[in-house]
Order: C-alpha cells, then sequence, then structure tokens
C-alpha cells in the first residue's frame, strides 16, 4: 500500500471514530490538526533537536479538491458492508410505592324540596263585593284508593257604572270524587253540582228615551233580569295498562234554569288499541246525545215546548307511522247524526291526517295535517261561552268538515321555544251569537228588551294566523306570548258575528326573591260586529251593524310566602279602568282589587 493510501485510510479510521460527544465535529477536528502538522512538514526546519526529511514534496492543486457526499461511495477492498444493529429491550419489574387517591365528586347543595301538601283552601275578598274561595282535600283511604272533592265559590255584588239593573253573579259549585288505582287498571268516579246566577244587566243605548221619565223608571223597574242555571253531573274514566280495550270515560250531565229549560246530555267514548307490525292501531268509539226543551219561543208565540234532540255515533280509526323523523298519523272518522225530533238523519266522512318532521332535530318541527268533526252544540255549552243568553235557543250540531293546517314549532334556544301555524277551516252550521232584536212592551220576558243574545248558523270559511313565543329565561323567569290573527267569509249572515279577528294574550311570571313572587298577564280583543233593532221604531235609515269598540285588559298579581303552608296574595284586574264592552251592551267592571290567602294542609 502507498504512503498516500495508507494516509486516506488513517484519515478514514480517524473521522469514523465516535465518541460520547459530536463525533462530526470531533473528526474534522482532528483531519485539520493532521493537514496542517503535514504542511508544516514539508519545510526544512529544525524542531528540536530532530531532522525531518520529505520524502515526496507534496504540491496541492485546485482539482485534488472534491465534494464530499452525504453518503460517499467506498469502493475500496477494505471497506465491508455494514451490520445490521439489533436493540434489545432488557425489562424488570420495579416496585412502586404511588397509591393514587380516590376520586371525590365537587359537593353540589342540593335544593330543598318542598312538602307536597295534599289539601289546600283560598279565599279572597275585593272591591264590588268580591267574594272568592276555593278548598280542595284529598285523602288516600288505603294502598289503592282516595277520595276527594273541590268547592269553588266566586261572586260579585254589582256595581258597574250607568248600569240600571241588578248586575251581580254567583258561581258556586263543587264536586266530589272516588278513585283507585291497582296494577292492571285505574279508574275514577265523579259527581258534581254547580248553581250559578247571573242578570240580564245590558240595556240598549237609549233605552226608554221615546218615554217619559216616570213611565221609563216603571218599565226599567219591572223589569227582573235574574238567571238562575243549575247543573248535576255523573262521569268516570277507566284505563287498562294492558289490554286492546284501552280507555273509556263516561259523562252525564242535567242542565236547568230558572225558565223551565232543561237539558241532558250524554257522552261515552270507549279507545281500543293494539299494534299491527309495530305500528300503532287506535280506536276511538264515540256515542254523544243531547236532549232538551225551551218552555218558549223569543216571541212568546208558542204553545208546546220547543224540543230538539241530537244522537251522533262516530268511530275514529287511526294508526302511525314512524320512520326516521318522519310521524304520519292516518285515520278518519264516520259519524252518523240522528236528529231525534225531526227524522232527519245524516251521514259523514272526516279526515283525520296529520304529519310531523324534524327539520333540525327539535330545533325546527315542521307539522301540517286535515282534521274534521261533528261537534255537538248544547245549551250548557252556549251558557259556558255566553251567560246572557235567552232561554230560547236553536240547537243544533256543527259540520265542521276540514281543517287544513301546517306550520313549524321548536326551539330557538334551550329555554326559548316556539310555534307559528296557518290553517283554513270551512264549517258548515257554525253556531254564532247575536244581539236579540226588541221593544219596549211592558209584557215583554225580562230578557226581551235587548238584553239578551240568541244563536245563529251560518256557512263560514275561516283563514287565520296563529304565533306563539315561550320563554324560560330562569327557574325564576317566565313569559309568554300568543295572538291569532283570522279572516271570516259568510254565506247567510251579514258578519261573524261577535268574533274578533285579532286576539293577542301575553303572560310574564318571575319570583323576586324566595319570599316574593309577582306576574303580570294582558290580553287584546279586537274590534267585533254585532247587529239589534228596536221594533218600536221606524227607521228612515236602515240600522247597520255595531262595531264593538277592541279592548286592552291589564291584570297583575304580587304575592308573598309566609311559610310552607301560608301564602298571601294580591291581584288587580282591569288595571286601566276601561269599562269596556265584551258583549253588546254589557260593559264590565273597572279596576278591581282582590286581597286573600291560600293556605296548604294536610290530615
Amino acid at each position: 500500500m502507498t504512503f498516500k493510501n495508507k494516509v486516506i485510510s488513517f484519515i478514514n479510521n480517524i473521522v469514523t471514530f465516535s465518541t460520547p460527544f459530536s463525533s462530526g465535529r470531533v473528526g474534522v477536528g482532528i483531519l485539520f490538526l493532521l493537514v496542517s502538522q503535514f504542511s508544516f512538514a514539508q519545510k526544512k526546519e529544525q524542531i528540536g533537536t530532530e531532522t525531518v526529511n520529505v520524502v515526496k514534496p507534496y504540491t496541492p492543486t485546485i482539482s485534488d479538491a472534491f465534494k464530499v457526499k452525504e453518503t460517499p461511495s467506498l469502493d475500496e477492498e477494505e471497506n465491508t458492508k455494514k451490520e445490521t444493529v439489533k436493540y434489545t429491550i432488557f425489562s424488570f419489574p420495579v416496585a412502586s410505592t404511588f397509591t393514587p387517591s380516590k376520586g371525590k365528586a365537587e359537593g353540589v347543595e342540593k335544593e330543598k324540596q318542598g312538602h307536597l301538601f295534599k289539601n289546600y283552601a283560598t279565599f279572597g275578598l275585593g272591591n264590588y263585593g268580591t267574594f272568592i274561595g276555593e278548598l280542595f282535600v284529598n285523602h288516600d283511604i288505603n294502598n289503592t284508593d282516595y277520595v276527594g272533592g273541590m268547592f269553588r265559590h266566586h261572586s260579585s255584588q254589582g256595581g258597574i257604572k250607568k248600569v240600571v239593573l241588578e248586575d251581580r253573579f254567583y258561581d258556586t259549585s263543587i264536586d266530589l270524587m272516588y278513585g283507585s288505582n291497582q296494577n292492571d287498571l285505574s279508574w275514577n268516579v265523579d259527581l258534581g253540582y254547580q248553581n250559578q246566577i247571573y242578570n240580564w244587566y245590558g240595556l240598549p243605548a237609549g233605552f226608554g228615551s221615546a218615554l217619559s221619565t216616570q213611565d221609563r223608571l216603571i218599565l226599567i223597574n219591572g223589569i227582573k233580569p235574574q238567571q238562575v242555571y243549575s247543573t248535576i253531573s255523573l262521569g268516570g274514566n277507566v284505563e287498562f295498562d294492558e289490554s286492546i280495550f284501552n280507555k273509556m270515560s263516561l259523562k252525564f250531565s242535567h242542565f236547568s234554569d230558572t225558565f223551565e229549560s232543561s237539558e241532558n246530555r250524554f257522552y261515552a267514548k270507549p279507545t281500543v288499541q293494539f299494534d299491527i307490525m309495530d305500528s300503532a292501531v287506535k280506536t276511538d268509539i264515540i256515542v254523544d246525545y243531547v236532549g232538551g226543551s225551551f218552555k218558549e219561543n223569543y216571541s212568546n208565540t208558542n204553545t208546546q215546548p220547543v224540543k230538539y234532540g241530537f244522537t251522533n255515533f262516530g268511530i275514529a280509526p287511526s294508526f302511525v307511522m314512524q320512520k326516521d323523523d318522519w310521524t304520519l298519523n292516518i285515520g278518519a272518522g264516520l259519524f252518523y247524526s240522528l236528529d231525534n225530533e225531526n227524522s232527519n238523519n245524516t251521514f259523514f266522512v272526516y279526515p283525520k291526517i296529520n304529519a310531523s318532521y324534524k327539520v333540525v332535530g327539535d330545533l325546527m318541527i315542521f307539522y301540517a295535517g286535515a282534521e274534521g268533526n261533528l261537534e255537538q252544540n248544547s245549551y250548557q255549552d252556549f251558557v259556558d261561552d255566553n251567560p246572557f243568553l235567552s232561554p230560547t235557543l236553536n240547537i243544533g250540531p256543527t259540520d265542521q268538515q276540514y281543517d287544513i293546517y301546517a306550520g313549524l314549532k321548536g326551539k330557538l334556544a334551550n329555554s326559548v321555544s316556539y310555534n307559528i301555524r296557518g290553517s283554513y277551516v270551512n264549517e258548515r252550521n257554525k253556531a254564532l251569537f247575536k244581539s236579540n232584536d226588541y221593544n219596549e212592551n211592558t209584557t215583554n220576558r225580562d230578557y226581551a228588551y235587548g238584553n239578551s243574545f240568541q244563536v245563529v248558523y251560518d256557512d263560514m270559511r275561516t283563514l287565520s294566523f296563529y304565533g306563539e313565543l315561550k320563554a324560560d329565561f330562569s327557574k325564576d323567569v317566565s313569559f309568554g306570548i300568543n295572538g291569532t290573527f283570522s279572516s271570516f267569509t259568510n254565506d247567510f249572515q251579514q258578519e261573524a258575528w261577535n268574533l274578533p279577528a285579532v286576539k293577542i294574550n301575553s303572560s310574564l311570571d318571575f319570583n323576586i326573591t324566595e319570599k316574593w313572587f309577582a306576574g303580570a298577564n294582558v290580553f287584546y280583543v279586537g274590534e267585533r260586529k254585532d247587529f239589534q233593532i228596536n221594533r218600536d221604531l221606524v227607521y228612515v235609515v236602515q240600522p247597520t251593524p255595531v262595531t264593538l269598540s277592541s279592548y286592552f285588559d291589564v291584570n297583575a298579581n304580587v304575592g308573598f310566602k309566609y311559610s310552607d303552608r301560608l301564602t298571601a296574595f294580591l291581584r288587580a284586574n282591569n288595571i286601566t279602568n276601561k269599562a269596556y264592552e265584551k258583549w253588546l251592551n254589557y260593559p264590565v267592571q273597572g279596576f278591581q282589587v282582590i286581597l286573600g290567602a291560600n293556605y296548604k294542609f294536610d290530615f
């Protein structure tokens, strides 16, 4: 091997030498030192006492310089292939003295749950001689059976400004209940009685103006406007846990008044439900009977009582289909109506279809449907809506042919929900309240001086839009608002009597502190139309329908929880003190204040 090759081999060995330090930097340093020594060795100088002879002079040239590759290829015979290095891990167990502590849930202060009392009593007193009272009692006889009762009373001594007739009212009711909750069924029986006293105090404006002052006073003082309604009811419900005979409700009521009017109502609705191919099939069977009589007609020309009676038999099968976000309820209603007095029987078929689709989970749900129904009207139902009716009505069912609707409902946030809906309803024989025409004859019945209402029927189409927003801002504050906007189309009557085109209601309830709470309710009713004439007058210009003004009614309440048992409250109604007319010629009481208390207890 030549000297040159030996030097190169020596340098390679040095370059590939590794230390615990940076091998690249050490190798380059040694190479630099060696080259320097070779450079000094070319000079003929004395180094110490030793003479160095140059065997071959080194004359560097540029051509000898070359770029070292990152991974140089070596083809010398002395080089051998790199051996593959295999790494292994020598593991052995090490004892650990670490012991993790057990996790502990962060303590959460639980809100103390209030005791649920089974009974309560409420009473209150206010201006206009107002008194309210409620008493509810409930007692468990054993593990399954229970008995309960409810007493309610609301009365006022009247005193509405500019009202010349008696305007007080009483409403008293008592209900008794017995029930049982067993493993396979639950049932209850209710027995109730209600007594209501109202007065036809709504005389027309300018009543008796054509009479002398004395004659007018004699006429008014001779009117005895009191009407008394009495209701006796008996009903019950039965529910089965594991049976195709799902549940059944029954109710019988007898309704009468002081003018010898009488009405009986019987209602039965058993429900059968079973599953077919994972779909629930439900069938409602309906038997609805109403029958009664009025001693006189409005003009007092009849010689026999005016009787009415209808028996409606219905069956309404339906089944539910669910798939992914879709829910579809398909059904139909079939009714056979018997006119018991006129032998005029009719068969009706109604759609009962509705569907819903979750557009965005629970945030947005689209729903739509088409439904119809045969609605049984009754004297008692009409009085519940308007107690100032004359006991001379025409009673008949309403054929609601279809109600087509669509809407969206869901949540804007976890605590804010909404519902918007549009509907189109087609009804035949729609019942409307309209004022009776009158005269000032002293022989009239006490309700025949323009101070009572009749029921008229019309075929109507109603287009309406409904919107609702509810928000629970916290456990202490809740808010709600809803409104209905309607448009009516009549076939026979001039107007949709006493039906407002706009109704808006809003409420706010909040807890001020743990002891104090308050709330407010505001509702708005738009304009309505009514019509009546004085038959004693000869009109040069034919009268037109009367427009009843729209009105706001603002109510508020505040309460104080003295203890878990005793709560005091103060209610204020009609705060704006507007004597608006809910019905034609019937102004309401002005600003009203009621102070009362509620007491809860157990036996």
